[in-house]
């Protein structure tokens, strides 16, 4: 059995600059943490007892006898790609599924990581970070940009550039101190709703040219956003004025990147003491990020009563195998 442990992560600047379509013409760019929340993801060949020859258990148990027969379109293409067969997949998480933390990447890159294990072989972070992107966005035929995959593999606080090239992951240095008082000074919400990012993405990238101004503008507060982290003498609470920059650049990118009902819990959390927030992921529900000096989160608690609190700490680690125990296994009979 293989079992590994991959991270979520929150995307602070840049979401939507990592859309091939927009990269490709202008050069991306993102600034996103994983934190210590995860997917897990088991794998071992199922015993021969059975009238199925595969099992996968996510919200749902499918039983098969075929490969090409399994309805999850990430399990059946990853399995497909790496030619796997006779497995037992089981999926769990620390957060709900569709609620903008990158889950389904994460998902993606963990099940990568533990087919190559069941195999015997050895997978680096780029290599399971681009495949995800492939069998996601190629195979999958699913909307949306890279960002996460990437997120996912490497793990840690990174600054992540896209170009026709591909990609380069650079950590942003930020000092002990400095990362934990950010840290303390974000809070993070569940608003209850979920929505498939691929129907948001889908939007957006329809409305590209005509949101190039506003994505140019998020791209460049990656740059302000990233000297205000590294630069000690800089003022830590303009990263959360600088996240209201965004929140209003992004509402500006797509019609479904914000409802009626999330647009009222952020102004209430602003009127109690947010500096800014934003909507994780590509929009329209899940978790809200809020910068929140520490004087101000009772209050905002508070005010936001209605909605779970998710405590969370940064993580360096991306993507890891948590149990090892191979097989001597053959598909011959």
């Amino acid at each position: 059995m293989i079992i590994t442990k991959t991270p979520f992560r929150m995307s602070f600047f840049g979401g939507g600059t990592d859309i091939p379509e927009f990269f490709n013409v202008h050069g991306g760019a993102v600034i996103s943490s994983t934190f210590n929340k995860y997917c897990y993801v088991h794998v071992r060949h199922l015993p021969r007892f059975f009238n199925y020859s595969n099992q996968v258990v996510y919200s749902q148990i499918e039983r098969v006898k075929n490969v090409n027969e399994i309805n999850h379109p990430a399990v059946r293409e990853c399995m497909k790609y790496l030619d796997m067969h006779e497995l037992i997949v089981s999926y769990d998480a620390d957060l709900p599924a569709r609620t903008g933390l990158g889950t389904s990447s994460s998902f993606v890159v963990g099940m990568l990581n533990a087919f190559y294990a069941l195999k015997g072989k050895y997978a680096g972070k780029k290599k399971l970070a681009d495949e995800a992107i492939h069998i996601e966005r190629d195979l999958c035929k699913e909307a949306g940009g890279w960002q996460d995959q990437v997120a996912a593999s490497f793990g840690g606080f990174n600054r992540i550039d896209f170009n026709r090239e591909g990609y380069e992951v650079s950590p942003v240095i930020i000092s002990p101190e400095r990362k934990h008082e950010l840290n303390d000074n974000l809070m993070l919400f569940f608003t209850g709703f979920s929505r498939f990012s691929s129907e948001i993405q889908n939007d957006t990238k329809k409305n590209i040219q005509e949101k190039t101004k506003q994505l140019l503008e998020m791209k460049a507060l990656v740059d302000d956003a990233e000297r205000i982290l590294t630069d000690r003498k800089a003022d830590l609470d303009d990263f959360g004025r600088l996240l209201h920059e965004t929140w209003k650049l992004k509402r500006q990118t797509g019609n479904k990147i914000s409802t009626s009902d999330i647009d009222s819990l952020y102004e209430r959390a602003m009127n109690a003491g947010a500096l800014g927030g934003k909507l994780l992921g590509a929009g329209g529900g899940g978790f809200l990020l809020f910068y929140v000096p520490k004087e101000n989160q009772k209050l905002l608690i508070e005010s936001l009563s209605e909605l779970l609190l998710v405590p969370f700490e940064f993580e360096n680690n991306g993507t890891d195998i948590i149990y090892y125990d191979p097989e001597n296994y053959s598909l011959e009979d």
